[in-house]
Protein backbone atom coordinates (compact mmCIF):
# COMPACT_ATOMS: atom_id res chain seq x y z
CA UNK A 1 0.00 0.00 0.00
CA UNK A 2 1.68 3.19 -0.70
CA UNK A 3 2.38 5.27 2.11
CA UNK A 4 0.21 8.67 2.93
CA UNK A 5 2.11 11.56 3.71
CA UNK A 6 2.22 12.68 7.21
CA UNK A 7 2.13 16.38 7.58
CA UNK A 8 0.05 17.22 9.75
CA UNK A 9 1.60 19.26 13.17
CA UNK A 10 -0.64 16.90 15.20
CA UNK A 11 -0.55 13.14 16.22
CA UNK A 12 -4.52 13.47 15.74
CA UNK A 13 -3.92 15.16 12.39
CA UNK A 14 -1.27 12.12 11.16
CA UNK A 15 -4.03 9.61 12.60
CA UNK A 16 -6.41 11.13 10.59
CA UNK A 17 -5.01 11.11 7.23
CA UNK A 18 -3.53 7.66 7.69
CA UNK A 19 -7.06 6.80 8.30
CA UNK A 20 -8.93 7.77 5.49
CA UNK A 21 -5.94 7.22 2.92
CA UNK A 22 -5.93 3.46 4.04
CA UNK A 23 -10.04 3.42 4.52
CA UNK A 24 -9.89 4.13 0.81
CA UNK A 25 -8.06 1.15 -0.12
CA UNK A 26 -10.38 -1.05 1.72
CA UNK A 27 -14.27 -0.47 0.63
CA UNK A 28 -16.82 -0.62 3.85
CA UNK A 29 -13.88 -1.75 5.74
CA UNK A 30 -13.32 -0.44 9.29
CA UNK A 31 -9.76 1.15 9.79
CA UNK A 32 -7.88 2.07 12.54
CA UNK A 33 -4.91 3.96 12.56
CA UNK A 34 -2.50 5.64 14.87
CA UNK A 35 0.06 8.63 15.47
CA UNK A 36 2.36 8.44 18.36
CA UNK A 37 5.40 9.42 20.18
CA UNK A 38 7.15 11.45 23.46
CA UNK A 39 6.51 14.84 24.52
CA UNK A 40 9.10 16.30 26.85
CA UNK A 41 7.58 19.28 28.89
CA UNK A 42 11.35 20.86 28.93
CA UNK A 43 11.60 20.75 25.26
CA UNK A 44 8.54 22.48 24.40
CA UNK A 45 6.83 19.38 23.70
CA UNK A 46 9.58 17.89 21.15
CA UNK A 47 10.34 15.42 19.87
CA UNK A 48 6.57 15.06 19.33
CA UNK A 49 5.54 13.87 16.18
CA UNK A 50 8.94 13.82 15.12
CA UNK A 51 9.49 10.97 17.57
CA UNK A 52 10.55 8.71 14.79
CA UNK A 53 13.24 11.03 12.72
CA UNK A 54 13.99 13.77 15.87
CA UNK A 55 17.67 13.30 15.44
CA UNK A 56 17.60 13.43 11.59
CA UNK A 57 15.53 16.30 12.43
CA UNK A 58 17.77 18.00 14.71
CA UNK A 59 20.62 17.62 12.59
CA UNK A 60 22.24 15.73 15.31
CA UNK A 61 25.52 13.95 14.23
CA UNK A 62 25.94 9.38 13.88
CA UNK A 63 29.20 9.19 12.94
CA UNK A 64 29.26 6.18 14.59
CA UNK A 65 26.06 4.86 12.88
CA UNK A 66 24.02 3.79 15.66
CA UNK A 67 20.50 2.43 14.90
CA UNK A 68 17.82 4.87 14.31
CA UNK A 69 16.31 4.26 17.61
CA UNK A 70 19.76 4.94 19.48
CA UNK A 71 20.37 7.88 17.98
CA UNK A 72 17.40 9.32 18.53
CA UNK A 73 17.59 8.91 21.84
CA UNK A 74 20.94 10.46 21.79
CA UNK A 75 19.70 12.92 20.78
CA UNK A 76 17.16 13.57 23.08
CA UNK A 77 19.42 12.93 25.72
CA UNK A 78 21.74 15.81 24.24
CA UNK A 79 18.71 18.21 23.92
CA UNK A 80 18.06 17.53 28.05
CA UNK A 81 21.53 17.89 29.20
CA UNK A 82 20.45 21.41 30.80
CA UNK A 83 17.30 21.03 31.12
CA UNK A 84 15.77 21.19 34.37
CA UNK A 85 12.39 20.08 33.31
CA UNK A 86 12.69 16.32 32.43
CA UNK A 87 8.61 15.54 32.89
CA UNK A 88 7.77 13.41 29.06
CA UNK A 89 4.88 11.38 28.32
CA UNK A 90 4.45 9.31 25.65
CA UNK A 91 0.72 9.86 23.49
CA UNK A 92 -0.90 8.04 21.18
CA UNK A 93 -4.08 8.82 18.80
CA UNK A 94 -6.44 6.29 17.17
CA UNK A 95 -8.38 7.30 14.66
CA UNK A 96 -11.08 4.91 12.87
CA UNK A 97 -12.41 5.50 9.33
CA UNK A 98 -14.49 3.89 6.96
CA UNK A 99 -15.03 4.81 3.17
CA UNK A 100 -12.70 8.19 3.80
CA UNK A 101 -14.58 9.80 6.73
CA UNK A 102 -12.92 9.58 10.10
CA UNK A 103 -15.68 8.00 12.85
CA UNK A 104 -14.34 8.68 15.86
CA UNK A 105 -10.78 9.19 17.26
CA UNK A 106 -9.38 8.05 21.20
CA UNK A 107 -5.94 9.57 23.22
CA UNK A 108 -4.23 7.77 25.47
CA UNK A 109 -1.66 8.59 27.04
CA UNK A 110 1.55 7.37 30.15
CA UNK A 111 3.68 9.80 32.06
CA UNK A 112 6.89 9.79 32.87
CA UNK A 113 10.69 11.40 33.29
CA UNK A 114 13.21 10.83 30.86
CA UNK A 115 16.03 9.53 32.63
CA UNK A 116 20.08 10.45 32.15
CA UNK A 117 21.04 7.06 30.38
CA UNK A 118 18.99 3.79 29.34
CA UNK A 119 18.01 1.16 31.94
CA UNK A 120 16.39 -2.09 30.40
CA UNK A 121 16.33 -4.38 27.23
CA UNK A 122 12.84 -4.59 26.07
CA UNK A 123 11.25 -2.50 24.33
CA UNK A 124 11.97 -0.17 21.37
CA UNK A 125 12.68 3.73 20.36
CA UNK A 126 12.49 5.83 23.72
CA UNK A 127 11.55 3.19 26.10
CA UNK A 128 14.97 2.47 27.80
CA UNK A 129 14.93 6.11 28.97
CA UNK A 130 11.28 7.02 29.70
CA UNK A 131 10.47 6.04 33.05
CA UNK A 132 7.12 5.55 34.68
CA UNK A 133 7.16 7.34 37.91
CA UNK A 134 4.31 5.06 39.37
CA UNK A 135 6.08 2.11 39.15
CA UNK A 136 9.97 3.45 38.96
CA UNK A 137 10.91 1.61 36.22
CA UNK A 138 11.38 2.46 32.47
CA UNK A 139 9.29 1.19 29.67
CA UNK A 140 12.28 -1.05 29.04
CA UNK A 141 12.18 -2.62 31.93
CA UNK A 142 8.82 -4.03 32.47
CA UNK A 143 6.84 -6.99 30.89
CA UNK A 144 5.00 -7.22 28.56
CA UNK A 145 1.40 -7.64 30.48
CA UNK A 146 2.52 -4.80 32.43
CA UNK A 147 3.12 -2.39 29.78
CA UNK A 148 0.00 -3.20 27.99
CA UNK A 149 -1.78 -2.07 31.25
CA UNK A 150 0.09 1.46 31.07
CA UNK A 151 0.54 1.29 27.22
CA UNK A 152 -0.71 5.22 26.10
CA UNK A 153 -1.56 2.84 23.07
CA UNK A 154 -3.66 0.92 25.12
CA UNK A 155 -5.21 3.46 26.51
CA UNK A 156 -5.91 5.16 23.33
CA UNK A 157 -8.06 2.00 22.05
CA UNK A 158 -10.16 1.80 24.88
CA UNK A 159 -10.98 5.47 24.54
CA UNK A 160 -11.94 4.15 20.59
CA UNK A 161 -14.21 1.36 22.20
CA UNK A 162 -15.68 3.58 24.68
CA UNK A 163 -16.99 6.08 21.50
CA UNK A 164 -18.71 2.49 20.18
CA UNK A 165 -21.47 1.71 22.28
CA UNK A 166 -22.73 -0.60 20.07
CA UNK A 167 -20.05 -2.33 19.07
CA UNK A 168 -20.03 -1.58 15.18
CA UNK A 169 -16.64 -3.85 15.44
Amino acid sequence: MPTPVEDALTFEGNARIKAVAYSLLTPGKLVLADDSGLELDGLDGAPGVFSARYAAREGFPNPTGLSLDDWNTACLLDRLRQKADRSARYRCVLAVARDGEVLATGEGSVEGVVLTEPRGAGGFGYDPVFLVASIGKTMAEIDTAMKLTLSHRGRALRAILAAFPDAIF
